[in-house]
C-alpha cells in the first residue's frame, strides 16, 4: 500500500476560517497544532453546496449522539459525504451545538464586532466564489460537550493534545470548511483560541 502524504496543509488561523476541495476517496485530516482548540467542520457537495453535511440527519443514520470511527457523516439529502476513517484525539467531537454567530456573542454581552464561526464559513466559502444560504450546524470536532443523565450539557474545555488530529474520508467530490472557534466567552477552548491546520492526504 502507497504511504499517506501530505499533498497540501492549510493553517488556520485562531479565530478564523478556511476551505479545501477535495475529490472522492481522498482524506482529509485536522490537526490540532496546540492542544485545547475546537474547530467547527463543514462539508458541501461540490456540484451542489445547497447540499451540505447535516448533523441531524447524521444522528437519525448512526444512532448516535457524537461520531465514531468507521462511521459516516450524511448531508440534509440523507446521501453520506464523508466517512470518519481516523481520530488520535481522546475522541471528544460535538453534533449537537450550533456554530457561533454575532447573535451569539451579543447574547453573551459582547458589544461590536466578535469574530464567529459563522461569518468564518461564508467567508471561506465565498473564497472559492460559493455561497450558502444557510449556516449548517457543524461537527464541532474536539469540543467536548458531555449529555448528563438529566438532559443537562456541560460546557468543558477541549482535552485534545498538540498534534492530536481526526481525520476523514470523502465520499462524494466535497469543499470542507474549517473555523478555529473564536469563542473566547464559554471556555470550551481553554486558554483561547489558537490555531488548526487542514491536510489534504494523498496515497
Amino acid at each position: 500500500m502507497k504511504p499517506t502524504t501530505v499533498e497540501e496543509r492549510v493553517v488556520v488561523p485562531a479565530r478564523e476560517g478556511r476551505a479545501v476541495t477535495v475529490t472522492a476517496g481522498q482524506r482529509v485530516r485536522v490537526v490540532d497544532l496546540e492542544g485545547g482548540q475546537v474547530g467547527d467542520l463543514f462539508a458541501f457537495a461540490a456540484g451542489d453546496p445547497a447540499e451540505h453535511l447535516s448533523a441531524s440527519h447524521t444522528r437519525s443514520r448512526t444512532s448516535r449522539l457524537f461520531p465514531a470511527v468507521g462511521e459516516p457523516f450524511l448531508t440534509d439529502r440523507r446521501r453520506p459525504i464523508l466517512t470518519l476513517v481516523s481520530d488520535t484525539s481522546p475522541g471528544w467531537h460535538d453534533m449537537l451545538i450550533a456554530a457561533c454567530d454575532p447573535a451569539r456573542y451579543a447574547a453573551l454581552g459582547v458589544r461590536g464586532a466578535h469574530a464567529s464561526c459563522a461569518e468564518n464559513l461564508h467567508r471561506s466559502l465565498a473564497g472559492l466564489g460559493l455561497t450558502s444560504g444557510v449556516t449548517p450546524q457543524p461537527v464541532n470536532v474536539f469540543m467536548r460537550i458531555p449529555v448528563q443523565e438529566s438532559g443537562e450539557l456541560r460546557w468543558l474545555p477541549a482535552v485534545s493534545r498538540a498534534g492530536d488530529a481526526i481525520t476523514f474520508e470523502a465520499v462524494m467530490d466535497c469543499v470542507v470548511v474549517l473555523s478555529a472557534c473564536p469563542q473566547d466567552l464559554v471556555g470550551i477552548n481553554g486558554n483561547g483560541p489558537s490555531p488548526l491546520a487542514i491536510d489534504v492526504l494523498s496515497g
